[in-house]
């Protein structure tokens, strides 16, 4: 059993940990952190989340006792607050960006931060890090777009088969937080599809390291908001190197389902079969498939993640599990809830 605190927990990716922490048979959740709602209880703020007896507070971080601490708190709030977490001897999984770039150079130029507290972390996607994890101190929780982005091309970067990836992600407006924003505004996005960031959004260089650490594909990512909740379809467009123009779209499925038969959370879809939003809402899983080559070599690959979860939270759960030594699927096996 290990005590987990969660700071900054009255957002909506606090709020699904919370949600499947309560579940989990090895936590106990000692403390919910918001300064905004001190001694309000947890119900107030997450609905859905009552009689857990849970209320929030503005605790001190060195009154904090955890094993294991998540920081639900936004982009350059993290790094202000992770070292001296650390420092109380409990393992942290940071859910901002603030520690996912191997570069700090990188995090500044696309975050617009100077980063003031620079530690070593360990990227926390498990398919691809997942030793690297259980020896963490601090795990970098990847981005929402990044994941989906990501695990669809991994098999074909690790095996240096790409030239280049141009990845079109569709999203639901929770991926742009709790606060109403003009962005999120129901008419504003109600009966309409948003490009945004097209050629500048941070996530784009957080795919290119880690699919650059097998090969030397380039990569290219624009994101859209979409009127639904929650999910990330993420359409990805893949061209091969020339010595791969010959092969076909079942060799390609092949690739990914010896790739990620061991991963509990990777599903790949039967020929001919789309994943759809509907299929992973509330679940830890990412179903990848499409595998359709056209006439002028372009591969289409498709991917399906709840951005909440797989996205954000139960990814960070699974950190939390490899960090501990738990079953990886303990308390997050939940299938996704269609329609």
């Amino acid at each position: 059993m290990v005590d987990v605190a969660i700071i900054g927990a009255s957002g909506y990716t606090g709020g699904e940990l919370i949600r499947f922490l309560l579940n989990h048979p090895e936590v106990e959740i000692t403390d919910i952190t918001s300064r905004k709602y001190d001694n309000i209880p947890l119900h107030k703020v997450h609905p859905n989340l009552r009689d857990t007896g849970l209320k929030f507070s503005n605790k001190k971080l060195n009154d904090i006792n955890a094993d294991i601490i998540f920081t639900a708190t936004p982009h350059g709030a993290s790094m202000k607050i992770v070292p001296e977490l650390l420092d109380t001897g409990a393992k942290v999984i940071d859910l901002s960006g603030d520690y996912r770039f191997n570069d700090y150079n990188i995090y500044e130029k696309w975050y617009g931060f100077k980063h003031t507290g620079k530690i070593d972390a360990v990227y926390g996607l498990p398919e691809i890090h997942r030793k690297e994890i259980k020896k963490a101190k601090l795990v970098a929780n990847p981005g929402c777009f990044t994941t989906g982005s990501i695990l669809s091309a991994f098999p074909l970067s690790k095996a240096k088969m790409l030239n280049r990836c141009i990845f079109d992600s569709k999203s639901g407006v929770s991926g742009s937080g709790i606060k109403p924003t003009e962005s999120s505004h129901y008419p504003n996005i109600g009966d309409n599809i948003n490009p945004y960031k097209v050629t500048s959004h941070r996530h784009m260089p957080e795919i290119q390291q880690e699919l650059g650490l097998f090969s030397d594909v380039k990569v290219s990512f624009t994101p859209h908001l979409v009127p639904v909740i929650r999910g990330i379809l993420t359409t990805n467009h893949s061209f091969l190197k020339d010595e791969y123009n010959d092969i076909g779209s079942e060799e390609i499925r092949d690739i990914y389902l010896k790739q990620y038969k061991d991963e509990p959370f990777v599903k790949i879809m039967d020929e001919g079969e789309m994943p759809r939003l509907s299929s992973v809402r509330g679940s830890n899983y990412i179903h990848i498939g499409c595998f359709e080559i056209d006439e002028t070599g372009r591969l289409v690959i498709v991917s399906a993640i709840d951005n909440l979860v797989k996205g954000a939270s139960g990814q960070a759960i699974h950190n939390m599990n490899l960090l501990c030594g738990f079953d990886e699927t303990e308390g997050l096996e939940a299938y996704g809830m269609h329609p």
